[in-house]
């Protein structure tokens, strides 16, 4: 599974899932959004995502799985079941790593193994994660990786389109690999430990117009087990989570329950398809404006805004609306989406020459 297909599909609600392993991480990056550390344990249950995941079926599942932490890769042997029993059903399985592995030698056996049923990895590379693992190991690392026959990317952070060391990573990477290996470039925002520094995070444009949340149509698995509707960092971490984009437990719930809560909320439908600054000016104009993100964390807490979701975007009518806005994302590829939601001029990086730039078929059963 290459990135430009995995990037494609976010915006499609329900086609895929997130699911955090672990805070845990060998590493202490300064712009951590998830202050992982070493010492962290706080982690779902091994048992509780081994039966969440069970619960796939060849007719009703995520297309991808996306493993993440902290490091993931400290607990191999569940990303190897996970990505077992993820596979039985259909679903295909990603995971991001920081790379603690590869400060020096090949690939550790029980890391070889795990990454071994993988269908894409993706590794981390920043100018805070190379002061703890150099390139070179992590460029070692990823060719080894790629000789097991799984599809490979770089997910890249900096501090926006201007930073020298966006432009020497990249480049580099097109040297050492050809042209052959994309790359996701993301900007540095103020969450975790870069909360003290980094510039604030993108609001919603000026004016009242629709921008749609694609970051709101894949469930996530907290690190307690919760599964939120958003992956915003605050959201993932605050407590208690909004009613509105909490979506279950995986000790409690299966798959099932979990596609329905998110494909059919009328409040989330509204939330991928025009957005939660719109949903605000709309239908509660006397709220002040805050940040994209804080007016959808609000949302719940506005009766005028959810009496209104519940009469507009309920039933097939809403339903539509929804699947609709999800194609039209989708129809305009990964890279017009890396361009909204990443660092816009490094977007074209999400494929490579021999790659679509353009969409994958959606597949068969997701959608709302």
């Amino acid at each position: 599974m290459e990135l430009a297909e995995l990037i494609g599909l976010r915006p499609v609600p329900a086609a895929g899932v997130l699911i955090t392993l672990t805070r845990r991480c060998p590493l202490r990056c300064a712009h951590c959004s998830t202050g992982s550390a070493p010492e962290v344990r706080e982690e779902p249950e091994a048992d509780d995502l081994q039966r969440f995941v069970s619960s796939f079926t060849a007719d009703d599942r995520p297309e991808v799985m996306m493993l993440t932490g902290g490091e993931p890769l400290l607990r191999p042997l569940l990303v190897a079941s996970l990505a077992r029993s993820a596979r039985e059903s259909g679903t295909r399985t990603a995971l991001l790593s920081g790379m603690f592995f590869a400060r020096s030698g090949p690939l550790p056996p029980a890391i070889r193994r795990a990454v071994g049923t993988l269908d894409h990895f993706s590794a981390s590379l920043d100018l805070p994660h190379e002061r703890e693992v150099p390139r070179a190991g992590v460029f070692r690392a990823v060719r080894e990786i790629r000789e097991l026959g799984v599809a490979v990317s770089f997910h890249l952070t900096g501090t926006g389109p201007d930073d020298s060391y966006l432009a020497d990573v990249t480049a580099d990477i097109h040297r050492t690999f050809g042209g052959t290996v994309p790359a996701l470039v993301n900007e540095v925002r103020p969450f975790g430990r870069a909360a003290s520094w980094a510039r604030p995070a993108r609001t919603a444009p000026d004016g009242e117009g629709a921008l749609p949340c694609a970051m709101a149509a894949w469930p996530v698995v907290a690190f307690d087990g919760t599964v939120l509707a958003c992956c915003n960092q605050d959201t993932v971490d605050r407590r208690p989570a909004p009613p509105h984009l909490r979506l279950g437990h995986v000790a409690e719930d299966g798959w099932a329950a979990v596609q329905a809560r998110t494909l059919r909320s009328p409040l989330l439908r509204l939330v991928r398809t025009v957005g939660p600054a719109h949903l605000r000016s709309r239908w509660s104009p006397a709220t002040p404006a805050g940040s994209y993100c804080g007016d959808c964390r609000a949302l719940s807490d506005r009766p005028e805004v959810v009496a209104a979701a519940d009469a507009v975007a309920a039933g097939a009518a809403g339903a539509l609306l929804d699947l609709t806005s999800a194609r039209r994302q989708h129809e305009d590829g990964p890279v017009a989406l890396v361009r909204r939601h990443g660092c816009a001029p490094y977007a074209d990086l999400v494929a490579t020459p021999g790659h679509a730039r353009g969409p994958h078929p959606v597949p068969e059963g997701t959608g709302p």
